[in-house]
């Protein structure tokens, strides 16, 4: 009896002896060493790890800034961070940060209560993402705001509001960061990440919807109805299925004032930035 308990014992110790072994040359050949650069470049950035860089997330991100040549580099960014953090991450590396123009998400709706009031009343789950997949909205336009917030519930940086008199979300332009959380999570494509320009202005129509001109405005009174009235004033502006889009390379500066007020329903928005604060044109 008492061999046969030894005989165990010994087994055990055996396997466990195996095991380690087998760990510590694991350990050995998988060890990530600790890069002394890139936790100082990690120290730089925000920790927002939201992805928007296009890495996993803050740590990833001073990895490839470690490991970056020159060239390499200036294809890096971080927009939570911004302008500053790169010029102090490029100043660690002994680089020059690549200018980039700051940029901001915009709202590609209009349908406020007042330009899109209700036609139905939904009475399933509070949530943009269900309430798409079995209707249209409350006011009837298949591609508008259906004023849940889902986008305002992701934005971890307190940039989104839904406003109570409109229904539709509002951008704060000096919080947001362009992570694009607001862009993946709206099931209709509303938000969109856009320059802003060296005048600190931006240009773009605030509308989804590519039914024809007559249904589009029978659902929301500010509706592009492509009259193509905006093309004639620049080229670049383009019309598919039913719907203008303006490219981020037309200057708001040279176009913006007059494309808003050549837009019949108002679907082009005009901003320009005044002391530091954003407003409509």
């Amino acid at each position: 009896m008492t061999e046969i308990i030894w005989l165990n014992v010994l087994i055990v110790g055996l396997i466990a002896a195996a095991a380690a072994v087998v760990l510590y040359f694991t350990a050995k050949k998988f060890a990530v060493e600790n890069n002394p650069l890139a936790d100082k470049i990690d120290a730089l950035l925000p920790q927002a790890n939201c992805g928007a860089c296009g890495k996993a997330g803050c740590r990833d991100f001073a990895n490839a800034c470690a490991a970056a040549d020159k060239k390499t580099f200036a294809k890096l960014y971080c927009p939570v961070g911004g302008r500053s953090v790169m010029q102090g991450v490029a100043a660690l590396l002994g680089f020059s940060a690549a200018e980039k123009a700051e940029t901001c998400a915009v709202l590609r709706c209009n349908g406020t209560c007042r330009n899109a009031p209700d036609k139905t009343v939904y009475s399933g789950l509070g949530n943009c993402r269900v309430a798409n997949l079995i209707s249209a909205g409350s006011s009837g336009c298949p591609d508008g705001c259906l004023r849940f917030g889902d986008c305002v519930k992701v934005c971890r940086f307190d940039a989104l509001h839904l406003d109570p008199e409109t229904g539709i979300p509002v951008i704060n332009p000096d919080k947001c960061t362009s992570c694009g959380a607001c862009v993946n999570i709206c099931p209709r494509k509303l938000f969109e990440i856009r320059p802003i320009s060296q005048e600190n202005q931006q240009v773009y129509v605030a509308c989804r919807n590519r039914q024809k001109g007559a249904a589009a405005r029978k659902n929301c009174s500010a509706a592009c109805i492509a009259c193509q009235k905006c093309v004639k004033i620049c080229t670049d502006i383009t019309i598919e299925n039913n719907l203008s889009y303006i490219p981020d390379t037309v200057s708001p500066a040279r176009f913006g004032a007059e494309l808003a007020t050549a837009c019949p329903t108002g679907a082009i928005v005009y901003k320009k930035q005044v002391k530091g604060e954003r407003h409509d044109a």
